[in-house]
């Protein structure tokens, strides 16, 4: 898929600015969407922004096709008349700066019921909610009854739940479901009025020259509506146990690796089913976004594979997967589609050839080119067009962090590569992704504003205190867009 030379922002909504302690898909949303043309951009990188469970990574999310309920803009409700001013008084200030995400789950959860609450007494918006319903009806019912239980066991996982229901025991989700209609209609509800402010807003970016790209992570929780709904697609036992769990092996990095834990994929089932579980998921998510980036690529070569209980992901191994397979099908049921592969970590010629098989760009971390020699395929004098290159993504530091951290050999690498100063290298790696023949080049919100770490967003690994940075309106300076916009007519993006 080779794409005419573009660039942009990576920016997740929750970072948007905005009264109630998080961003949202309204005015702010709308506000930066302009920015984006100020700056002469064509691309919004979102990342998931799914409904986001324990550790509030929108990495592991309750479901694959849901929308994170705190996203939903109040405001706009209010303006649909679903909302009173008073509804919206805050218990105490939010901060302008930081997600507190229990906080702000709790306050939106209870306002959100009251505007669903008044839909429910008026006559207006029911046709087309019935016919949301309808059309979602292949994740949407599974998805609001899952949500649905897990609340009623105090939010615990659903294989703590009981026998009958974990194993969805006919009886017992048809007696749950009747029981608790009212509040499967809130979950219903709360989808219904975030595909509604998403897609008016994505209208509103297509609008301007703005093409949305956004992520499918390759695995999906394990305690999500997609694994209990859908228990077949997944390497487990009669009891709904996993045999095998996600994660990669150790390296550089780690020593033990990463144990991630997500339930795998019985690949053999999905050809046997000709892959309908992926063509669904993939279909749901071209109509969500423009460019599709999917995350860990390198699951659809071969994967690691880790025996359930293991401590550490050290004990696992390859295990081919039918990604050749896989996205032929996708190809012939969807056409080509827009897709990015997220090639990073230890990639082989396998992986490599999968991903040219089907023309998919890879990615380029700037931050990644200068640590050695061999880091070397990461410097912008080696690219290839069909790549996308970034400063950095959602898990490294921001650029002027990890250049304040770096050794000062390594830094002065950078210097004399960029040409340039301490103060100016900043702009100057910028200058450098811009200029260089990948067709597209993205740099998150942090790096624009030359921000340093405390603009992270998240630190692989660690559990908590990620996906909370917050940037404030006036941060968005005219000169700014003006210098990328002056960039981007220069470079031909």
């Amino acid at each position: 898929m080779e794409h005419q030379r573009s660039s942009g922002i990576l920016l997740h909504p929750t970072s948007l600015p905005g009264n109630y302690g998080i961003g949202s898909l309204g005015r702010h949303a709308y506000e930066f969407v302009d920015y984006l043309v100020k700056a002469g951009q064509k691309l919004w990188q979102v990342l998931p922004m799914g409904h986001t469970g324990y550790g509030d990574s929108p990495y592991q999310c309750f479901s694959i096709f849901a929308g994170n309920p705190i996203l939903i803009d109040l405001d706009l409700l209010k303006d649909q008349g679903l909302l009173h001013e008073s509804d919206l008084k805050t218990p105490f200030a939010f901060s302008d700066d930081k997600v507190d995400y229990g906080a702000v789950i709790n306050f939106k959860t209870q306002v959100l019921k009251k505007a669903f609450n008044r839909f429910m007494d008026t006559t207006k918006g029911h046709e087309e909610f019935e016919s949301f319903k309808q059309e979602n009806e292949h994740w949407l019912t599974d998805y609001s009854l899952f949500i649905s239980i897990k609340a009623s066991y105090g939010g615990n996982p659903w294989w703590d739940w009981k026998e009958d229901i974990r194993m969805r025991d006919e009886k017992a989700v048809a007696d749950f479901t009747a029981n608790h209609q009212h509040e499967i209609g809130f979950h219903q509800f709360v989808q219904f009025q975030f595909t509604k402010q998403w897609h008016s807003l994505k209208h509103y970016a297509n609008q301007k020259g703005i093409s949305i790209i956004g992520d499918i992570p390759l695995y999906v929780a394990h305690d999500s509506a997609d694994v209990w709904s859908n228990p077949e697609v997944f390497q487990f036992d009669e009891n709904r146990n996993p045999l095998h769990v996600a994660g990669v092996p150790p390296d550089y990095f780690s020593k033990t690796g990463q144990l991630w834990g997500n339930p795998l994929y019985d690949w053999e089932y999905l050809q046997k089913t000709g892959f309908r579980w992926w063509i669904d998921r993939i279909k749901a998510t071209t109509d969500l976004y423009d460019i599709v980036r999917i995350d860990h690529f390198r699951g659809f070569e071969a994967y690691w594979a880790v025996p359930f209980g293991e401590e550490t992901a050290m004990n696992g191994k390859w295990v081919t997967a039918p990604g050749q397979a896989l996205f032929e099908t996708v190809k012939q049921e969807l056409g080509t589609l827009p897709i990015i592969a997220e090639d990073l970590g230890i990639i082989t010629p396998e992986v490599e050839k999968l991903r040219d098989n089907f023309d998919f760009p890879g990615m380029k971390i700037l931050q990644f080119a200068f640590h050695s020699d061999e880091g070397s395929g990461y410097l912008p004098h080696n690219y290839t067009r069909n790549f996308i290159v970034y400063t950095g993504t959602h898990d490294n530091d921001t650029l002027r962090g990890w250049f304040n951290s770096l050794e000062h050999h390594v830094k002065q690498r950078v210097l004399d590569y960029a040409d340039t100063n301490e103060e100016h290298v900043i702009d100057k790696l910028i200058r450098l992704a811009w200029s260089s023949v990948a067709s597209m080049a993205v740099i998150p919100l942090q790096d624009l504003l030359d921000i340093g770490s405390e603009g992270r967003i998240n630190t692989p690994g660690t559990p908590a205190n990620n996906w909370q940075w917050r940037f404030r309106q006036n941060q968005l300076s005219d000169d700014k867009a003006h210098w990328l916009n002056h960039l981007t007519r220069i470079y031909n993006r």
